[in-house]
């Protein structure tokens, strides 16, 4: 009776002590009204975040606080509340040791000779980690687990850090195999296995004093796997989680919620797992979990992103826009060629910047790159836009970063090059610049009111079914769409060509929308302006110069197009450009008869009066000793053309830069007949010394004379990107090795920044004027998904479940 009772009351006392433990644990599963505010700064490790535990000690509190990577920099274990120690060291083990990679480290003096850290230690010890700010080693395991930082047997590796590289390379009196011990239950092999069990949720105490049933953790992992297809698939979408009204009693508790009541009516299996048929404490729908769901399949995303880049050389690509909340948003965009030989572009960070200065944009840049082990040191392409702070000589982003890497070279976006050029192009001719003016008038007074519009789309529908009636126009499966006239944009001049072409194809039912409003605007002051707009919409000159711009424009949205594919290359682009010279130099010399004639043919089909080309031309009062056909054509179709060649000349003359003229060069186009060996050797040498030594160079030389006979002469391809990646596919990669390096390094280089934008138009979507309060994590994490969705999509369900299980104590096993 007595060994029963004992055994009664230790069974009582572990109850009681896992019960008090299980309470201070617990998740909550209730669904507060609103969005509580999580702080951002709980980790710089997107992957995992600190339970933030009330308490008046302040080293409570201290476990909210960054994690810092540099063993140079960090807290010891022990300076952390013993609370929260299991967490800091789980997100230390997510991250790994810090090994950077770098190009140099820095020497020691040991008597006469220059020792310094080998980057080859990495690999034969696993548990190495080297701290650039003092230059020291330590060992990542021994600083998790050995917390007796007062012992006098305490290697240097664990505090301190180890600098003595002499006693590395000592065979088997090696420093690093000396910590390691030559018995199992050494504490550097102790840590080790501590470090093991930790990640390992199977030899968790929880698993083993709380041994549930396998039934039972598979409706667990159902139950959260349930929840995790929710998130991933609101986030792909880009929609949003919570409702207005969450409560039992709603009849419509948010996307989230009704999601997982639609899986749960699709399968009994789920139905009997979720919601109401979860436990209280483990349900995994409260607003936290979803957000650390996210959390976790956004950073996996990044993690795949940084694998993709490797210790590749790169391209940042970076441009700031306003969110719905007035908040300042910069993108950071990865150019880079991955290992199949891809050019490719990834979203990698979205960061809220209350200062846009260059040296704080520089600062946040760096602040990214770093936490993911991105060596400032590996870029080799800035792409930006033309602003101050960005293409600043002395002061600007670029130039900040070319102090600390010379060979990151800065190219202006083509795309942004272009619209500069369409913009000065019209405000040096008058004539151009007042038909915009009245273009934007026409579209005012049209689409001002949706009577106004309904009278525009009924003038079109009449005159589609005439122009069907007499075979004018072919039917067919999306022809003859009834549509409404497109306003111009004041930033973006691919909206002008829209906004020309919607006129030209509905400027007869235009016209009648004009007629009626002349015969019945409500007073006279609103006729009167109807009827100038209309009489100015309806002459020779208007018409004329309204073909001369969707002929030019036609001609400048294709290359604008083209420069804003993501996997575009320099080469191609500046190709492009020549040749969209070429095509209007043609347009001026060739064109006029067949234009003017085409003009012609439009007035008459809409009964506009055409001048006596032969007649002198009149300008008011005064009479020039020139004629009308003289004036459209040398006044203002020759001179709107030579405006528009001028400044792509001015704006994109990069023959004058040595950089992108040398690498011509290595263009496959028309059957590599720019090819040219010294010009190759000279791009490597003079401007990639970094990444081409001078047997590299020897090297680059012989593979030169073998290419010429091998690819030059047998590979049919027309661009860099198509070289490439022939050359990954068909195994030439690894014979040419130093011509694939630099020409991995030209399709680096930027071409424009329109990924960027295409991210700040996701972010348009995702963050709308009913989730303007979103935080700036939750932000990133919902972008990130829904940008990289083909990343995302491939994301292992079941590896979410076992990181989020190990990630912090959860009260059910999963």
């Amino acid at each position: 009776m007595e060994h029963q009772s004992a055994t009664k009351k230790g069974k009582t006392l572990i109850s009681s002590f896992f019960k008090k433990r299980d309470r201070e644990t617990s998740e909550s599963t209730s669904i507060p009204t609103t969005m509580e505010h999580q702080s951002s700064e709980n980790l710089l490790i997107p992957s995992v975040q600190i339970p933030s535990i009330s308490s008046p000690n302040e080293d409570y509190q201290s476990s909210s606080t960054c994690i810092v990577r540099d063993p140079g920099k960090r807290k010891q274990i022990c300076e952390y509340h013993v609370n929260v120690r299991d967490e800091i060291r789980r997100s230390y083990l997510k991250m790994g040791p810090y090994q950077p990679d770098m190009l140099e480290y820095p020497a020691t003096k040991f008597g006469s000779q220059n020792r310094r850290f080998q980057k080859k230690w990495f690999q034969k010890f696993h548990w190495l980690e080297y701290s650039p700010l003092t230059n020291k080693a330590y060992c990542f395991y021994c600083f998790l687990f050995l917390n007796d930082i007062n012992s006098s047997n305490i290697s240097a590796l664990v505090n301190e850090g180890f600098d003595n590289w002499k006693r590395v390379n000592q065979g088997k009196t090696c420093a690093f195999l000396a910590h390691i011990g030559s018995v199992a239950s050494s504490p550097h092999t102790m840590c080790e296995r501590m470090a093991e069990n930790l990640m390992r949720p199977s030899q968790h105490i929880d698993n083993v004093i709380h041994v549930q049933a396998k039934e039972e953790k598979e409706k667990n992992r159902l139950r959260l796997r349930t929840s995790i297809v929710t998130v991933r698939w609101l986030a792909l979408q880009g929609c949003a989680f919570r409702g207005n009204d969450e409560s039992l009693s709603s009849s419509n508790r948010g996307n989230f919620l009704e999601l997982v009541k639609a899986f749960a009516k699709m399968s009994t299996e789920i139905n009997e797992v979720v919601l109401e048929n979860a436990p209280k404490n483990a349900q995994y729908i409260a607003p936290d979990i979803q957000k650390e769901i996210l959390h976790i399949m956004a950073n996996r995303v990044r993690q795949m992103i940084r694998k993709e880049v490797g210790d590749k050389v790169f391209c940042i690509l970076v441009d700031e826009a306003q969110d719905i909340s007035k908040r300042e948003q910069m993108a950071i965009i990865l150019r880079f060629v991955n290992n199949h030989g891809i050019l490719t572009e990834r979203f990698f960070a979205i960061k809220s910047v209350s200062d846009t200065t260059s040296l704080n944009l520089k600062n946040e840049i760096s602040d990214v790159l770093i936490h993911y082990d991105l060596q400032v040191k590996k870029i080799r392409g800035q792409g930006y836009d033309g602003a101050s702070n960005m293409r600043g000589a002395w002061n600007g982003l670029q130039a900040l970063f070319l102090r600390d890497c010379p060979y990151a070279y800065y190219i202006h976006c083509f795309a942004h090059r272009l619209q500069l050029t369409l913009v000065s192009a019209t405000k040096d001719v008058s004539v151009i610049w007042e038909f915009f003016s009245h273009l934007d008038n026409i579209v005012n007074i049209v689409t001002s009111s949706t009577k106004r519009i309904a009278e525009l789309r009924t003038a079109q529908r009449n005159e589609i079914e005439h122009m069907l009636a007499i075979g004018e126009r072919d039917s067919g499966s999306g022809a003859n769409q009834i549509g409404n006239l497109q306003r111009a944009g004041a930033t973006r001049w691919s909206s002008h060509y829209d906004s020309v072409k919607s006129l030209i194809g509905m400027y007869a039912a235009t016209c009648k929308v004009f007629e009626v409003l002349s015969d019945y605007s409500p007073n006279a002051r609103a006729k009167a302006e109807v009827r100038g707009i209309y009489r100015n919409m309806a002459s020779f000159e208007f018409v004329f110069i309204l073909h001369l711009m969707h002929k030019i424009m036609r001609t400048t949205y294709n290359l604008c197009q083209i420069l804003q594919r993501k996997s575009q290359d320099i080469l191609t682009a500046i190709t492009f450009v020549s040749t969209t010279k070429t095509i209007l130099q043609e347009l001026r010399e060739c064109g006029w008869e067949e234009f003017l004639h085409e003009v012609k043919v439009f007035c008459s089909r809409n009964e506009i009066d055409v001048p006596d080309l032969d007649c002198q031309y009149k300008i008011g009062r005064s009479r020039q000793q020139t004629t009308v056909e003289h004036h459209y054509h040398f006044d203002v179709f020759n001179v709107a053309i030579d405006s528009i060649l001028m400044e792509l000349n001015t704006r994109f003359n990069e023959s004058s830069m040595e950089l992108l003229s040398l690498s011509t060069a290595l263009d496959p186009k028309n059957s590599f007949d720019s090819f040219n060996s010294d010009d190759i050797c000279k791009l490597a040498k003079k401007f990639y010394p970094q990444d081409f030594t001078s047997q590299d160079i020897v090297a680059l030389e012989y593979e030169l004379v073998h290419y010429k006979l091998d690819v030059v002469q047998n590979l049919k391809v027309s661009t860099l990107v198509e070289l490439c990646q022939q050359l990954t596919e068909s195994g030439r990669s690894k014979v040419y090795i130093m011509l694939t390096r630099l020409i991995h390094l030209i399709l680096t280089l930027p071409v424009s920044t329109a990924t960027t934008e295409r991210a700040f138009s996701a972010m348009k979507h995702v963050k709308t004027a009913f989730r303007n309060k979103m935080e700036d994590d939750f932000l990133e994490d919902c972008l990130t998904l829904y940008i990289e969705r083909d990343l995302a999509k491939d994301i292992d369900v079941d590896s979410i479940i076992d990181e989020f299980y190990v990630s912090k104590s959860r009260r059910a096993q999963f």
